[in-house]
């Protein structure tokens, strides 16, 4: 790698921050619903299964007193 000065980085930098797309603001707003949306299906999700688990385990450790 050939090294560069810190004027020439930052040349670089900003003409590759400049080739980004950025979301739009819909674009952000939709992902982020849909990322909250799916945090809290997941989290009902794994608050059943352990409470079915639970349930189970319960009977199991009772079956041998």
């Amino acid at each position: 790698m050939a090294k560069v000065g810190p004027f020439e980085f930052l040349q670089q930098v900003r003409a590759e921050t400049a080739k980004v797309v950025w979301p739009s603001r819909r674009e952000t707003i939709v992902t982020t619903i849909m990322a909250v949306l799916m945090s809290i299906f997941a989290s009902v999700f794994f608050l059943l299964a352990d409470q079915v688990f639970s349930k189970i385990i319960g009977f199991i450790l009772t079956l041998g007193q």
